[in-house]
């Protein structure tokens, strides 16, 4: 619409009008005396007050709507302006929308697969820590079981094989355990910078000029140091993708490295359960030969503790039946001693009463030192016999706790799935 007519801005010339004096005859200056005020004004004065008011009023009117007028003009060129520039701007944009879809496009397709392979990160991560807790199970029983195998007694506490081959299980078990818990911490990392990175480039994506979580900020239009050029943007957009992918191929190697890790800890651990397990069943076999042999020598001890028995019992009856012709002799020596004069002789009969003496004496010495020496090996015998049971009862108890204890507990040993995670 045409602007209104206005009156070009400029001062009015001003009036000098003459103030009148009350210094005539017919002034009012001659009533001060008759009580009337004396400082009134004059008709002139009223006239230029009123045309001062309309001058002043005219003037305020026209600068009013000389502003009013400016102020429309200015509001006017400024929506020009403003759908100018927006205009501009849209166009500038929309000439960066192919080059963002494409770039976007892409950071989708990597977002997904990146999404892909957290989760496939993620039941890594969850089968590791069931392989973790499956590997509880195996160090639970070696270390129960060498725990058991110390209650063994004195001669059957040896360091055997079965327990150079249960160290040796508790510490592969116990590297197992290891690796896996920093293959299982590894994995959290990267599964969450995976899920911060996709959460965060999720939620860029969605944005919009609807978006209620978009708002004003003051200084986003100052042009920052460090803002990028559309070269370095879009070279930052294909090193992020680069990286994502590197990242990708990463996670990728490393679950190809524990599944890797997994199936040779689950082998080698059911390798040395096989392998304490062969050695327990021929500790086991070598404890049940022992104890068979003790328990045959004991028979045979016993049965010779019998005859030695026996052969004491003959031999101190031995010994009381040569007292007897031992007294008889030397009673008939005692008795010839007193025989008179030429009569004492030493005649046959005298030489062999002495020598049947000095026989007996000998076989009684002979006797009883041959009971001696079966007293002795009587005591030996009961000395053997006792060790014999105690190493039988020793036996027993080493087979108790290799077959009873330990070979029992490994039954609840985890299957190679268990192991490996997948159960």
């Amino acid at each position: 619409m045409p602007a209104p007519q206005t009156v070009p801005a400029c001062e009015l010339p001003r009036k000098l009008h003459d103030v009148a004096r009350n210094t005539g005859a017919y002034t009012s200056s001659g009533l001060a005396t008759a009580g009337f005020r004396s400082a009134k004004y004059l008709v002139d004065e009223w006239f230029q007050n009123c045309c001062a008011r309309y001058h002043q009023a005219f003037a305020d009117r026209d600068l009013s709507e000389r502003q009013r007028h400016e102020s429309q003009q200015l509001a006017a060129e400024t929506e020009a302006l403003a759908r100018r520039t927006q205009e501009d701007a849209t166009r500038q944009v929309g000439a960066r929308l192919q080059d963002i879809h494409c770039w976007k496009s892409e950071l989708q397709r990597e977002v997904g697969e990146l999404d892909a392979e957290t989760d496939l990160l993620l039941a890594q991560k969850q089968r590791l820590e069931r392989a973790l807790d499956a590997a509880a199970v195996p160090f639970s029983i070696a270390t129960d079981n060498l725990q058991c195998r110390e209650r063994r007694q004195h001669p059957d506490l040896v360091r055997d094989h079965v327990e150079m081959e249960l160290l040796k299980e508790a510490e592969l078990i116990r590297n197992i355990q290891e690796r896996n818990r920093e293959h299982k911490e590894t994995c959290e990392m990267d599964w969450s910078d995976k899920v911060e990175a996709y959460n965060i480039d999720q939620t860029c994506a969605h944005f919009h000029n609807q978006s209620a979580e978009v708002q004003f900020y003051p200084h986003s239009a100052k042009f920052e140091e460090s803002a990028s050029t559309p070269e370095t943007w879009a070279r930052f957009t294909q090193e992020n993708l680069h990286r994502a992918e590197r990242e990708r191929l990463a996670s990728v190697n490393l679950r190809v490295l524990i599944d890797c890790i997994l199936r040779d800890t689950a082998e080698d651990l059911r390798l040395q359960c096989d392998a304490v397990n062969l050695a327990f069943e021929r500790r086991c076999e070598e404890l049940e030969d022992a104890r068979h042999k003790m328990t045959d020598h004991l028979h045979k001890t016993l049965r010779e503790i019998t005859d030695q028995e026996h052969n004491v019992a003959v031999l101190k009856q031995a010994i009381k039946d040569k007292e007897a012709p031992l007294k008889v002799a030397q009673t008939r020596l005692y008795q010839r001693s007193h025989r008179p004069n030429v009569e004492l002789c030493r005649d046959a009969a005298q030489f062999r009463l002495v020598s049947e003496v000095e026989e007996l004496n000998m076989s009684l010495a002979a006797l009883k030192e041959k009971l001696l020496e079966a007293e002795q090996s009587l005591r030996n015998l009961e000395d053997t016999r006792m060790s014999l049971e105690k190493d039988i009862a020793i036996k027993t108890n080493s087979l108790y706790i290799d077959r009873q204890k330990c070979m029992t507990h490994r039954a609840r040993y985890p299957t190679p799935l268990q192991l490996a995670g997948y159960q």
